[in-house]
């Protein structure tokens, strides 16, 4: 027995040892995955750490970008669109982040936001104005339809080209290559149509090929200061400078009498008062009023009404009278001509001097009518030129002159001419 248990004994302390040795080359097995791995964590977590703050930086600016995009889309609801100038004072240096700028016009597009320069939104709305304006547009997009579907077959021959051969054009364009700026620009000029259809119908004088003119305007600067090193598009790029090119013709043309530009931002915000303060007392507000909402004088007022107001022409008809129709020029007084009253006045005048000067020598009645203008002519000359008339000095010219008048001012009928 004691045999037998010395026996079972030894047996446990080999499985005993067997399992020790078992689970010491498993630990050395592990144990360096584990410090490497524990390594390769504390590695990871600084690299986490640097990361969450360039992210948390990146969307604190994100957010600040953001919530400036928001208040520029809740003003241009209020209005329906948005100057460059504001967009420009948000964000001065919004050409080096193009992204940035074409999500704000994708938001502004869905949002039903037009980015404008002005001079669209200073035209008149009523009704025979707006109703005018739409029988010109349709007669002109009639005539125009034919050399708008020339102009579209024409461009459409012309192959898109992608990133890659847009990037190779830029760098050829860079030393100089004439061929490569005309191949990067004919590529887009489908771009450009599909951008100034957006801005039709905004102006009667401005139809789809002038707008797709001014355009192409804006994609041949865009052609010569993209950069591709930035990566971006080159049709992403060339979109701001069309938009601007586009709106600015909108700005110069629309109105037969240009109005600044910053003239134009004016008169939208008296605009926007106007409606708000009508609304809000229920009538048309007082000059005062609206000076005291925009903070600025009321003579400044003035100035803006006078500024915003249409052109009209001389030959609009004016009655309903087909046969016997008179126009708006015949109302109208010409300030240039003299009443009945005024010209007998001043014929009585001619006369009156003309028995005065009679008693003058000639050589004194003839300065003092080249002097005072006169003559037939009706000219003032100076003293050197009367002077160089006769032969003398300006000086004794200027003696026989006062000389004269002298005579005249103690003439008898000198009181019948002050009268006049």
């Amino acid at each position: 027995m004691a045999k037998k248990t010395k026996k079972k004994k030894k047996a446990v302390k080999r499985a005993a040892s067997k399992r020790v040795k078992r689970v010491r080359s498993h630990a050395k097995k592990h144990a360096a995955p584990k410090a490497k791995k524990s390594a390769k964590r504390s590695r990871a977590a600084e690299k986490f750490k640097k990361a969450t703050s360039r992210t948390h930086k990146t969307l604190l600016s994100r957010g600040r970008e953001r919530s400036k995009v928001d208040t520029l889309i809740t003003l241009g609801r209020e209005r329906g669109y948005i100057t460059y100038d504001e967009i420009l004072r948000e964000f001065p240096t919004i050409e080096d982040n193009v992204l940035l700028l074409e999500e704000m016009y994708e938001r502004f597009s869905a949002a039903g936001i037009d980015v404008l320069e002005g001079g669209g939104m200073l035209e008149d709305n009523s009704a025979d104005t707006v109703l005018e304006k739409k029988k010109l547009q349709h007669r002109r997009a009639d005539a125009g339809f034919d050399s708008v579907q020339m102009y579209l077959r024409e461009i459409g021959q012309y192959p898109l080209l992608n990133g890659n051969q847009e990037k190779e054009l830029a760098k050829r364009i860079l030393i100089g290559d004439d061929e490569a700026r005309g191949i990067l620009a004919r590529s887009n000029l489908r771009l450009v149509v599909s951008i100034a259809k957006k801005y039709v119908n905004r102006s009667p004088d401005l139809t789809l090929l002038d707008l797709i003119q001014e355009g192409n305007l804006g994609l041949f600067k865009a052609v010569d200061k993209f950069d591709y090193t930035k990566g971006y598009k080159f049709s992403t790029y060339a979109t701001w400078w069309i938009r601007q090119a586009i709106t600015r013709a909108l700005a110069d043309q629309s109105r037969t009498i240009r109005i600044p530009v910053h003239m134009v931002e004016t008169i939208a915000k008296y605009k926007q008062k106007v409606r708000e303060l009508s609304q809000h007392l229920g009538r048309d507000p007082l000059p005062e009023e609206i000076a005291a909402e925009m903070g600025i004088e009321v003579e400044k007022i003035y100035t803006i009404q006078k500024i915003n107001q249409d052109t009209v022409s001389l030959e609009s008809p004016v009655g309903e009278d087909d046969d016997e129709r008179s126009t708006l020029g015949s109302f109208i007084a010409d300030d240039t001509i003299a009443s009945p009253d005024q010209d007998a006045s001043r014929r009585i005048l001619g006369e009156q001097m003309a028995e005065i000067l009679d008693e003058l020598s000639p050589k004194e009645r003839k300065i003092l009518e080249m002097r005072n203008g006169l003559t037939d002519a009706g000219i003032c000359y100076t003293l050197e030129e009367v002077g160089r008339e006769f032969g003398v000095t300006r000086e004794r010219i200027r003696q026989i002159e006062a000389k004269a008048l002298e005579r005249i001012r103690f003439h008898e009928r000198a009181k019948q001419l002050r009268s006049y």
